[in-house]
């Protein structure tokens, strides 16, 4: 029980550090990578108040360095699946009603605790488990975690103060009740931020999380669990496993307290997901939330009157950083013939000046691609278009997995705008271009918006305005997240609510109010401080 109206600090975004050399931060990650190298450790699951050590261990090693060992992680099976969702329900009725500011305060002070004392820890962490150089992990594990938790607290603020109005006699009140039962967040390798997001949105409304990340983010997510424990985290709130999918899937949603599903990933698992939710909706207590990011096949779109030199940037940038491995990534563009030469030249110096390599070497701008069977996907995509008709391969095109899953940027460009590789999902750093004709402008964002069922991020280039109108327009629905001479990546919490429609997901907009709604059930309470005590109303009444 709380005695006031508390107001939390009001969020910024966290400030990103600029790794120059001789800089602190610099120094203190060097020596982190140095030391997290060094160790080989084991990874417990976090189950209420044990951490669980299994016969069945799982190596851990770095993209781009596969044959060195960073540690080991506890494989579970369904009896850990019941025993996390055992310790979620028990620890429901306690964390459920406690005050707001405490829950609140749990998760500022974890934000404070990565600003400061375990920032080196998560960007290694990161840099090592997931291949991202410096800034992406910087952008990532540090600054948008932080911004989730600390954004995440002011809008859940937000929501507890919107309130109903009440006539004369009565006081009409809303409460934000926890779901009835608990959350099952599903989280992808790419972000760590939202490995830490999924579970944390549902838990700071009251809600208890059993979390299963994916295995190429267990590192990294390891590290995240000890921030939110030293945080004062209550033993069962979030209990974080390691199992095969279908393990945790036939507990999870065959039990009658599965409440809600925050996810992200690939479409086709989300879509058995929902299916399999839908098949078993009759075991439910309550009709349970299912939240969602998915797939992308982004694109860029550029009108006559871009600028080449900010549209080219925009690609290397949008396509390639973290090796073309977010669900943002610019894969697809629409270039203009009078264009074209000109970007061309453009990409091709800067891809030229890119250097590829470990992240632990802060002067390579890209990295491995996250394991052995991406690495293989990938490759396979490059080597059909390699040998298609119609195909011009403008840079790139080359891999090796002898050390670590390196791809080089690659770009191709298509005469056939239905290509496949402009249509499906690559997720790495492949990047296709179609050209056209200027005047086919109006053409072209009718092809973009119908070339591909996702519909996440996509961007326009131009200078005139009637052009981006009619863009923004014309692609009302084709993205989620829509940029304006920008790079259709790098959405920021606060400023940028991420979320698309259509096969990329269900746009709850993680990073804003809208997501936190989806974790709480609303009660409406009327008072009525002197009831009536006749049943008869003044209409009865003869003349």
């Amino acid at each position: 029980m709380n005695f006031g109206n508390f107001k939390v600090p009001t969020p910024i975004n966290e400030p990103v550090k600029s790794y120059a050399p001789n800089s602190p931060e610099k120094k203190e990650l060097k020596a982190m990578l140095a030391k997290m190298k060094s160790e080989v450790v084991d990874i417990p699951m976090y189950i209420g108040s044990e951490r669980v050590y299994t016969e069945q261990k799982v190596r851990i090693s770095p993209p781009h360095e596969h044959q060195h060992t960073l540690g080991y992680f506890n494989m579970g099976d369904s009896l850990h699946v019941e025993q996390a969702v055992r310790a979620s329900l028990g620890a429901k009725y306690a964390w459920a009603n406690l005050s707001w500011e405490h829950r609140a305060s749990i998760f500022l002070k974890a934000a404070d605790l990565i600003a400061t004392k375990y920032r080196a820890k998560m960007n290694a962490a990161t840099m090592l488990g997931q291949s991202k150089n410096v800034y992406q992990a910087e952008i990532d594990s540090a600054c948008e975690i932080i911004d989730f938790l600390r954004f995440n607290v002011y809008f859940m603020t937000e929501i507890y103060s919107q309130q109903v109005i009440s006539s004369s006699g009565i006081w009409n009140r809303i409460e934000q009740r926890p779901l009835e039962g608990f959350v099952f967040a599903i989280t992808p390798f790419n972000f760590t931020a939202i490995g830490g997001n999924l579970p944390t949105a549902p838990a700071l409304m009251g809600n208890t999380v059993v979390w299963k990340p994916a295995f190429t983010q267990i590192y990294s997510a390891q590290v995240f669990m000890e921030v939110l424990i030293e945080a004062g985290l209550p033993d069962g709130v979030i209990n974080l496993i390691y199992t095969e999918g279908p393990d945790a899937g036939d507990v999870i949603f065959n039990h009658p307290d599965f409440a809600g599903l925050h996810f992200t990933g690939s479409t086709g698992v989300f879509q058995h997901l929902w299916k399999t939710i839908g098949n078993n909706i009759h075991k439910y207590k309550s009709y349970p939330r299912i939240v969602g990011e998915t797939g992308g096949k982004d694109f860029v779109i550029a009108h006559k009157s871009a600028d080449a030199k900010a549209l080219a940037t925009a690609l290397v940038r949008g396509a390639f950083e973290y090796q073309g491995q977010k669900c943002s990534a610019a894969s697809r563009a629409y270039i203009p013939a009078n264009l074209w030469e000109e970007v061309k030249n453009y990409l091709v110096e800067d891809l030229k000046s890119i250097k590829m390599g470990s992240p632990e070497d802060f002067s390579n701008f890209v990295n491995a691609v996250i394991d052995e069977r991406a690495f293989d996907k990938i490759t396979k995509y490059i080597d059909e278009a390699k040998k298609a008709r119609g195909v011009e391969l403008i840079a790139g095109g080359n891999y090796d997995k002898s050390v670590g899953y390196f791809i080089e940027p690659t770009v191709f460009r298509v005469d056939d705008n239905q290509f496949v590789t402009m249509c499906e999902e690559i997720f790495g750093p492949v990047l296709t271009i179609y050209v056209y004709q200027p005047e086919l402008f109006e053409e072209v964002l009718e092809m973009a918006d119908m070339t591909s069922p996702y519909a996440l991020t996509g961007s326009i280039f131009a200078q005139d305005r009637y052009a981006i109108e009619l863009a923004s327009k014309k692609l009302l629905h084709s993205a989620g997240n829509f940029y304006i001479n920008d790079k259709p990546t790098g959405a920021v919490v606060g400023q940028q609510p991420f979320g698309g429609g259509r096969a990329s997901g269900t746009n709850d907009k993680a990073g804003a109010m809208y997501n936190l709604l989806r974790w709480v059930s609303t009660r409406t309470i009327k008072e009525t401080f002197v009831p009536p005590t006749d049943y008869r109303y003044p209409f009865l009444g003869e003349e």
